[in-house]
């Protein structure tokens, strides 16, 4: 969906405050997390080092979401993958677990897909693409609203590059279609 953005460099500081690049503006960990959900890549890195620390970040922001008692992650599953820290399967363990994680990402979609087919608008997919729709806009319409405060920020905004324009139609394209779809129904 957004592959071909480039990703939000999030600065972590030591004091572990976390500075979004992109907006000029500090967030927590659950606006990241929200970042994330709505499909941006972000890299976070040490504010004063560089050092990469997006997967410790993830991580933590794992380890709190299951803390809050929302468990994606079976206890027997977490047991199984501790153990495979110290063996030799563990370089390929990634790779066949982001293998998994693609393979389930499509079932989903085709099984989205599909309920969508069967039951149209009472499919509760649709209900929650326009929810997440609705998010998309109010953290735009956030990051909008913030760098209006943020001189910066509002000169990158006002200078943004043809291909930004072009994408921006291509979306805004996309969605026209979505919407005209949707109302022939």
């Amino acid at each position: 969906m957004q592959a071909s953005i480039q990703p939000i460099i999030i600065k972590k500081y030591a004091n572990r405050r976390l500075y979004n690049t992109e907006t000029s503006t500090y967030i927590t960990q659950a606006d990241l997390a929200l970042l994330i959900r709505l499909g941006r890549e972000v890299e976070v890195v040490d504010a004063k080092t560089g050092q990469d620390l997006t997967r410790q970040t993830l991580a933590q922001i794992i380890l709190e979401e299951e803390a809050k008692g929302a468990s994606v992650l079976p206890v027997n599953f977490m047991r199984q993958l501790i153990g495979f820290y110290d063996n030799s399967m563990q370089t390929i363990l990634p790779h066949y677990l982001d293998m998994v994680m693609d393979v389930f990402k499509q079932n989903q979609q085709r099984m989205k897909d599909e309920t969508n087919r069967t039951l149209g608008n009472f499919s509760p997919f649709v209900q929650l693409e326009a929810m997440q729709n609705m998010q998309r806009q109010q953290l735009e319409q956030m990051q909008h609203v913030m760098g209006m405060f943020n001189p910066f920020l509002r000169n990158m905004q006002k200078s943004e590059s043809p291909t930004n324009e072009a994408e921006k139609a291509a979306r805004i394209a996309a969605l026209e279609a979505e919407l005209a779809k949707l109302k022939a129904k």
